[in-house]
């Protein structure tokens, strides 16, 4: 089978552990016959440099006529400045709109051998296995007005938090779809003792709740979901929320797993039934500091690729070999600094690459 990529490396630690992702899907295409044509793009600060905007119509013209498309991350210190008109994150947003991608899939799995390498006890994260399905197109990242002026001299800004029933309700039909395929248990995340947007959100949950009899709904307002992510994270399962607490909680529930440097993650342009069009990458920022260093771990990115493969190729064997390439090769002892324990056998971006492709090749 043929499959066309979009590749767009972005900025700081970004390209390097994009290109173990893309040594790792080339090792799939060799053991199971498929060939993977990828296609090159810049987005973020490397596209400000080099082409003036955080994202080209050309590069958003190419993902759109691709099968998927593969993401490092974006932004950096030498862009940060909060009165310049274009940020890195502008193309990041962009794609996401422009590309459809309104459903955010983050799982969040403890493996065994690394259960020591957070500062949680043990036996608190021992069994974690969930998934976090983020809505991604709309809510205060998108809404509207957001803007900053002054008035009689006073610095003001507004950002707006707009969800549609549309939005909310199309969300949710994924949060039980994944649900179905798990537990048959979902927990809608909220602030709806506060925020009239919640309100809706929960309003419509329960709604569409009688589509799924088979799936049992709560609800759990944020800070509560803060809380029961640090407390008894293995109790929780699917959970399904709107932009900006999906994107605070996922960085938070990293930290079960002992770093962010292995949480991948889908966003998706439909129902992920059958072949859906996504855009994958690991949840992490381009850490400019370890840029160039070959320290970044690159088990998310690689992770990200196997939920292409299963996601937007329909290919499960492949998938599940890259996830159990990755296991095999943490089971050996292999470690990046981010989740370096004592005894344990330290190694670079490239390095871990190289090990996990070169495991799927004897798998």
């Amino acid at each position: 089978m043929e499959f066309n990529v979009a590749v767009l490396p972005g900025d700081g630690v970004g390209p390097e552990v994009v290109a173990q992702a893309v040594k790792v899907l080339q090792a799939v295409g060799g053991k199971f016959g498929h060939k993977f044509h990828l296609h090159d793009g810049s987005v973020g600060g490397s596209a400000m440099d080099t082409l003036g905007t955080a994202l080209s119509e050309e590069t958003l013209k190419m993902c759109k006529q691709c099968d998927a498309v593969l993401l490092g991350a974006v932004g950096g210190p030498q862009w940060d400045n909060p009165l310049a008109k274009v940020h890195p994150e502008d193309g990041l947003l962009a794609l996401r709109k422009g590309l459809g991608l309104f459903a955010n899939l983050r799982p969040v799995k403890v493996f065994p051998m690394l259960i020591n390498s957070t500062t949680l006890k043990p036996e608190v994260i021992q069994n974690v296995d969930l998934v976090v399905v983020r809505e991604l197109t709309g809510g205060l990242y998108f809404g509207q007005p957001k803007k900053r002026w002054q008035d009689d001299g006073v610095r003001q800004a507004v950002d707006t938090l707009f969800y549609s029933e549309g939005e909310i309700e199309r969300i949710l039909r994924v949060g039980f779809e994944v649900a179905r395929s798990r537990s048959r248990r979902l927990i809608s995340v909220d602030k709806a003792n506060i925020l009239e947007s919640s309100r809706l959100w929960r309003q419509i949950a329960v709604e569409l709740s009688t589509e799924y009899p088979d799936v049992e709904l709560d609800h759990m307002l944020v800070d509560a979901c803060a809380m029961r992510l640090i407390q008894r994270p293995a109790d929780l399962d699917v959970m399904v929320m709107e932009n900006m607490f999906g994107d605070i909680l996922t960085d938070e529930a990293s930290m079960l797993a002992g770093s962010m440097g292995m949480l991948p993650s889908a966003s998706l342009a439909g129902i992920p039934r059958g072949r859906t069009f996504g855009m994958y990458e690991p949840i992490h920022g381009s850490v400019p500091r370890r840029a160039g260093m070959n320290m970044a771990n690159p088990i998310a990115t690689i992770l990200s690729v196997g939920m292409m493969l299963r996601y937007s190729f329909e290919l499960e064997s492949e998938a599940q070999m890259v996830e159990n390439a990755v296991l095999a090769v943490l089971e050996e002892g292999y470690r990046t600094y981010d989740i370096m324990e004592q005894g344990k056998l330290r190694t670079g971006t490239s390095e871990m690459g190289d090990l996990i492709a070169r495991r799927i090749e004897c798998l």
